[in-house]
């Protein structure tokens, strides 16, 4: 008893607050770690398991998974154990001197805040880099602002905000614009806007969590290899594109091919309104854009009779 006291003790390491609603393990209070099935201390190993239904809790960030591994090491700056003290002393306990420098997450993995959440299957947290590399079968990144689903990994960087998914990697916004590439990276900023959100319970407050509302928000998309963007007509093709929604406007460079049906129009680059779904060609200076369009047919980047453009959002004030 005495054991599994010290093992549930465990991980009160790592230091300095955390960025709201961010899914970032690098910094902060204690991390709390539950287990139904308890803990194994690897002593020599330097790590600690936690079986059945673990999960580690650390300010607003909470894993969830099978089997959690916790790597710990001495802190440099730590003083040297008194002459006759245990050779290793779990992070949390009163010896103070060991840090939490790698959590694997294994099996049903969940990763969230109050807004953003990642699952897989597999999770590997450096804390010294803050970064995040889940594995595994239905890769799926959310927050407030997008949904982010790769085939081969998903990478989280919480200190450069930015999220990388890899293999058949797709991005679909929360107003329902879809990018889809070899890979996509988005760039993230925190999203102060206040919402219409009910206030937290007393016990959400006690445990330093916010309000949901303080999450990430898409600041940019980038999309490398067999990029495809679609609009209401129009599907769009090339090797890479830039997202920017803040203006609406997907611009893909590179063999760009607007197909509408049986029409193409090819060039070298695109701007697509993905609010409007109005796709414009652009030449290189000298160069000519080319194309097949078939008669009695609704030309790609157009917005086919009778069909009304998408609303456009209200202008700031």
């Amino acid at each position: 008893m005495k054991r599994r006291a010290l093992l549930a003790a465990l991980l009160a390491a790592l230091a300095t607050p955390a960025a709201a609603q961010q899914i970032d393990l690098s910094s902060g209070g204690p991390v709390a770690i539950t287990a139904r099935d308890g803990f194994e201390w690897r002593e020599a190993d330097q790590m600690v398991i936690a079986s059945g239904d673990a999960r580690a809790v650390r300010d607003n960030v909470t894993v969830i998974a099978d089997r959690l591994i916790a790597r710990y090491r001495r802190k440099a700056d730590a003083p040297a154990p008194a002459q006759g003290a245990p050779r290793s002393v779990l992070p949390g306990s009163s010896d103070g001197g060991n840090e939490i420098y790698r959590l694997e997450a294994e099996g049903n993995v969940r990763i969230f805040t109050a807004t953003d959440e990642a699952v897989g299957d597999r999770a590997v947290y450096d804390i010294d880099q803050a970064v995040m590399v889940m594995t595994g079968r239905t890769l799926r990144l959310t927050t407030p602002s997008q949904v982010l689903t790769a085939r081969d990994s998903l990478e989280y960087w919480a200190q450069k905000r930015m999220a990388v998914g890899r293999g058949n990697a797709v991005a679909v916004t929360t107003d329902a614009r879809r990018l889809a590439a070899d890979t996509l990276v988005a760039y993230i900023e925190d999203d102060n806007a206040p919402r219409p959100t009910p206030a937290p319970a007393p016990a959400q407050a006690q445990a330093g969590q916010q309000p949901p509302g303080a999450g990430s928000k898409l600041k940019r998309l980038e999309a490398y290899g067999n990029v495809e963007a679609r609009t209401q007509t129009d599907v769009i093709r090339g090797d890479r594109a830039l997202y920017l929604p803040e203006t609406g406007i997907a611009r893909v460079i590179g063999n760009v091919r607007v197909t509408s049906g049986q029409n193409q129009i090819n060039g070298p680059a695109a701007d697509v309104n993905m609010r409007t779904g109005v796709a414009r060609m652009l030449a290189d200076p000298g160069g000519r854009v080319q194309g097949v369009i078939t008669p009695g047919t609704t030309p790609p980047g157009t917005t086919p009779p009778g069909t009304a453009p998408a609303p456009q959002p209200a202008p700031r004030r």
